[in-house]
């Protein structure tokens, strides 16, 4: 697409174009600064480069070719709403812009400005004008997955029309059915929104495309395990983020062909840093595109990132869709079940996911873990003390580090991460 072509796009989507000039100038150099700037990538990290180029150009003329068409875009926040419904409606499925700071004075309108990042990111792209994505939207989906989102999504509905779905706080029996129950209701405005009737096979075929999505990204993890590390985990992060805006289908595909790439590395014992470089986790909160601030201090203090459990990492791959069942009710009983193992911070007691982190940083040799919440995020700041404590009792060491989107602590961090790493010897 032309530059004239691009921009007459985004007109018509009424952003603010000069506003929109001016985040993708500050956002390409922050790429270039991160990503290109690496030595020993990958050949496949083209794909990762093309994709970012155009995250807001050919993949939002995708969508709107998509629309012209009569298919309808359905937006979230969060990896509890579940995609497979969205494809079984022949619809597309996006994430929304939610990790930079942007528009955050007109955010702090709706919401108080003691509010996480993330949480007045994506209210500020929105009033800012500034994510072709929210504006592709036929359908945007929330969740109750915290107290501060709750509350800001009866705001942001003032502003554009937010579906909300109840996730569970609890993973009792009473919990599941009602989270079976949301899953229904999804799929009731997901038909009404997009005209189509969703069946048992339909919902089967968008089970087996995510599910493939999913073993793409489980390859990936069981390959960053190898010593030395055969890929960034600035480059390992952002094939998780995309993920959440490419078509999923050329994502598996290209993963795939990475992984390919990476096996074939191994067995060089070729890696993007020496063997026994420091190899960190990280766990917390999730880093939504462009939030790479934190593995950019990490990997420039001497260590390498090998794993992410977050919500944008294993969180959201971990576990598959038992693809057996033939009618509704199985299916929907197979969404129920697996969507409740996800585990979220939301969830009280939450014991798990301390078992699930101790789990991880041992299959990727992980010789401590950084603990990632951003300001004001109660649950993940509340579990960081639960998690210290398991790391402890399992011998790993680790940092816990409280930071939102600016760049004004980057030297404060990195301090605090090369001192923790250096006790990493």
């Amino acid at each position: 697409m032309s530059d004239s072509e691009h921009r007459e796009m985004w007109e018509k989507l009424d952003l603010d174009l000069n506003a929109h000039d001016a985040l993708l100038e500050v956002l390409g150099k922050f790429y270039g600064d991160i990503f290109l700037s690496q030595d020993n990538r990958l050949k496949g990290a083209e794909y990762l480069d093309f994709v970012l180029s155009e995250v807001h150009g050919l993949r939002i003329k995708e969508l709107q070719d998509a629309k012209s068409q009569g298919r309808k875009v359905v937006g979230s926040f969060c990896v509890f709403v579940p995609e497979e419904i969205t494809l079984a409606a022949d619809a597309i499925h996006v994430g929304l812009c939610a990790g930079a700071e942007a528009g955050s004075d007109l955010a702090e309108q709706l919401v108080p400005r003691n509010t996480c990042a993330l949480i007045k990111s994506f209210i500020g792209f929105k009033l800012a004008k500034l994510c072709p994505y929210i504006e592709s939207s036929d359908l945007i989906v929330g969740e109750t997955t915290c107290d501060g989102k709750k509350k800001a999504y009866e705001a942001f509905n003032d502003v554009t029309p937010t579906y909300v779905m109840e996730v569970p706080q609890t993973k009792t029996k009473a919990a599941r059915e009602l989270w079976r129950t949301e899953i229904l209701r999804y799929m009731a405005e997901v038909e009404k929104v997009t005209g189509k009737t969703i069946t048992a096979d339909k919902l089967k075929q968008g089970i087996k495309t995510l599910n493939n999505r999913r073993r793409a990204l489980q390859r990936l993890t069981a390959l960053r395990g190898s010593d030395p590390a055969p890929i960034s985990g600035r480059d390992a992060l952002l094939i998780n983020q995309i993920s959440f805006y490419d078509d999923p289908e050329r994502f598996t595909a290209k993963i795939n062909e990475l992984c390919d790439e990476l096996e074939a590395r191994i067995a060089e014992k070729q890696g993007v840093a020496p063997a026994k470089t420091p190899r960190l986790l990280i766990t917390g909160c999730p880093m939504a595109v462009p939030n790479w601030k934190l593995p950019f201090v990490i990997e420039g203090s001497g260590a390498v990132i090998v794993g992410e459990e977050s919500c944008i990492g294993t969180r959201s791959s971990r576990d598959l869709v038992d693809e057996s069942g033939e009618t509704m009710d199985e299916l929907i009983d197979a969404l129920a079940d697996r969507y409740m193992k996800i585990d979220c911070a939301c969830f009280t007691p939450n014991d798990e996911r301390q078992d699930n982190i101790a789990d991880l940083a041992e299959r990727v040799n992980a010789d401590g873990v950084i603990h990632y919440s951003l300001l004001f995020c109660q649950p993940y700041s509340h579990e960081a003390l639960k998690v210290d404590r398991t790391m402890q009792s399992k011998g790993i060491p680790m940092l816990s580090i409280e930071t939102d989107y600016s760049m004004e602590d980057v030297e404060q961090l990195k301090t605090r991460v090369e001192a923790f790493v250096e006790t990493l010897g």
